[in-house]
């Protein structure tokens, strides 16, 4: 076997190709790539994580007002829709405003529900006017209409204004009463004046028959007429 000089075996080493160097700039770039890339994923992650909760509570919250508005409907549509005024002279049958007059509708229905119109006397008659019920016998409200009442042939007739209306005064009670006014007729100015919550829609025959008693100088009916109770339905 022949013998190799250590020159050849020099040589034959400087051929052998030992293992490759990474560069520091090749580490660093492939890093970012990789932070780069990481960065991105948990950003489409919070992106779509976000979107996919305010998706639930804008759906909750639909969800939620639906349901509100649901048991408000079946609130309202739960109360009595009409009152009977029991009267001395007849019945007079009021459909209730519950949805543009909600708030006195529903005091009218706790006042009616603790017998509070019952024996309560209509102390004003104003004739082609008003006949108003009330616990005070002062004059008030009824005094200021007296000199307007004759005055009703040029009037607006929208709904609020026509006769036949029930409403109570504007007035701020602070001893809980409650005044009820029936027009007998179209009233201009009705709206500064009252609170329109019902409307009779049986026995105005009746509400006439009380316009026409006998009064004193001071509209006040000459012989008593009350109201004796009120009943209140669903629908007549």
């Amino acid at each position: 076997m022949a013998r190799i000089k250590p020159q050849a075996l020099l040589q034959q080493s400087k051929k052998k190709k030992g293992p490759a160097r990474i560069s520091v700039t090749t580490i660093i770039l492939n890093s970012l790539i990789v932070v780069v890339t990481l960065f991105f994923l948990y950003a489409t992650y919070r992106h779509w994580s976000q979107r996919s909760r305010t998706q639930i509570e804008n759906r909750q919250s639909v969800f939620k007002g639906d349901t509100d508005s649901s048991f408000m409907d079946s609130k309202k549509s739960d109360l009595p829709g009409y009152a009977i005024l029991d009267t001395a002279k007849g019945s007079i049958t009021v459909e209730l405003f519950k949805d543009s007059s909600p708030e006195v509708v529903d005091q009218f229905l706790d006042l009616c529900h603790r017998g509070h119109f019952n024996g309560m006397l209509f102390r004003r008659v104003i004739k082609h006017y008003v006949i108003q019920a009330g616990d005070s016998d002062k004059l008030e409200a009824a005094e200021d209409w007296t000199l307007k009442g004759k005055h009703y042939s040029q009037l607006d007739t929208s709904l609020k204004h026509e006769a036949f209306m029930l409403g109570t005064s504007k007035k701020k009670r602070d001893n809980g009463a409650f005044e009820l006014f029936i027009t007998t007729a179209p009233i201009q100015d009705l709206n500064e004046k009252l609170i329109v919550f019902g409307k009779v829609v049986k026995g105005e025959d009746i509400v006439q028959e009380i316009e026409e008693v006998d009064t004193d100088e001071h509209y006040r009916p000459k012989s008593s007429i009350a109201i004796r109770s009120v009943t209140l339905k669903q629908s007549v």
